[in-house]
């Protein structure tokens, strides 16, 4: 719950911001990134490999919305990051 609240206290647009395409995309990047952990030292969960697949899906899905909408916002959150776009 730390991290999630941190991420979200760098992510914001402002003050009150829980729920913006930048915050979303951080949150499901920390997500995708501890579900990878996970299924690197359990190679059997599939389960786990397919909700990880859709969270990608959803990120690809929210960074094409912000590079059409606000493209100085893409880039600052791809950098921030570090993905490739």
């Amino acid at each position: 719950m730390e991290a999630k609240t941190k991420t979200i206290e760098q992510f914001k647009t402002h003050a009150n911001d829980t729920g913006s395409a930048d915050v979303q995309i951080a949150l499901l990047t920390q997500r995708i990134n501890h579900l990878t952990e996970h299924l690197q030292s359990n190679k059997k969960d599939h389960s786990s490999r397919r909700g990880l697949l859709m969270m990608v899906g959803q990120r690809r899905r929210l960074l094409d919305y912000l590079q059409n909408t606000d493209l100085g916002r893409y880039q600052t959150v791809t950098k921030k990051l570090k993905l490739r776009h």
